[in-house]
């Protein structure tokens, strides 16, 4: 079974690495993503429970997903496996967004629109590669299911989704959450992450917390950091967390600026996740190191 989690994480590693597919579509064809990182969770784990308090009732588990896309399947939740990863945005990109004060550079807001569309072809790529293999699978997000809620059930979250790809991130131990409710990984904040479930036994990746803040200076550090609030350009991160409302009032202004400044539709933001310590790693809280979690650019 280590060698079923092997070669997943080689065929997500090999998409990114070597596929045509990973481009900013620029004029100099910039790679959209770095180095991926790669976790497994199972599809009994608790935590996918939780989320339905934590996220909303609406936010559906492993099992209830796979059952919509195999309704005559019995897997039950604990034959299934979440396949989780994390794209790293590269140093080229998180230097333009590092540098920048209050419009997004027009490779961060590529990223946002072409990169994704490189994530939702790695997804197929592992559904696909799964199925040839006899393993039924399916990605959430590409899923006609999948949907944005809006609710007043959970003030703080006002916009959330029925599949939340960071939480199955968390659930695979590959990172925990921010002030800006962003997920710190080993390869930092800056980054988008995927996720596919499949009916195949592999072992699940631990995880190396219990906090689900474990790794934000603001909490570690106690209050010590707190720096995406300064570079959020719209107010919509403070000492008690992220406004949701804001955050997406001003994507709005991006979608204007990306259409007349860069030639094409799209939008992004990001600026809480460059220039400031968990940009491209874990930071080490006061008096402590982390070199062991950190992973080298």
């Amino acid at each position: 079974m280590d060698d079923r989690a092997a070669w997943l994480e080689g065929t997500i590693r090999d998409f990114i690495g070597s596929s045509p597919e990973n481009t900013l579509q620029n004029r100099e064809n910039d790679r959209a993503w770095d180095d991926p990182l790669v976790g497994f969770s199972r599809g009994d784990d608790p935590l996918y429970a939780t989320y339905k308090d934590v996220v909303g009732p609406f936010h559906w588990t492993p099992r209830e997903w796979f059952g919509l896309a195999f309704p005559r399947s019995q897997a039950e939740a604990k034959e299934l496996t979440v396949v989780s990863w994390v794209l790293p945005h590269t140093e080229k990109t998180r230097s333009a967004i590092r540098k920048a004060k209050a419009d997004p550079p027009e490779s961060w807001v590529r990223a946002r629109i072409f990169g994704e569309q490189v994530n939702a072809k790695l997804r197929r790529h592992v559904v696909e590669t799964l199925a040839a293999a006899g393993f039924e699978a399916m990605a959430p997000l590409l899923s006609p299911h999948w949907h944005m809620k809006y609710t007043d059930i959970l003030t703080r979250y006002p916009y959330a989704s029925v599949w939340s790809e960071r939480h199955a991130a968390y659930a695979a131990g590959l990172g925990t959450f921010s002030l800006n409710d962003a997920l710190i990984t080993a390869r930092g904040i800056s980054h988008r992450c995927g996720s596919v479930i499949a009916r195949i036994d592999v072992p699940p990746t631990p995880r190396p917390y219990t906090d689900h803040r474990a790794y934000c200076l603001f909490f570690s550090g106690k209050g010590r950091c707190g720096k995406c609030i300064k570079r959020c350009p719209a107010g919509a991160i403070g000492p008690e967390g992220h406004d949701k409302k804001k955050c997406m009032d001003y994507l709005v202004k991006t979608a204007e600026y990306t259409a007349v400044h860069y030639g094409f539709d799209g939008y992004g933001c990001g600026f809480c996740q460059a220039g400031v310590p968990c940009e491209a790693k874990i930071p080490a809280p006061p008096g402590k190191s982390r070199k062991a979690a950190s992973l080298p650019e």
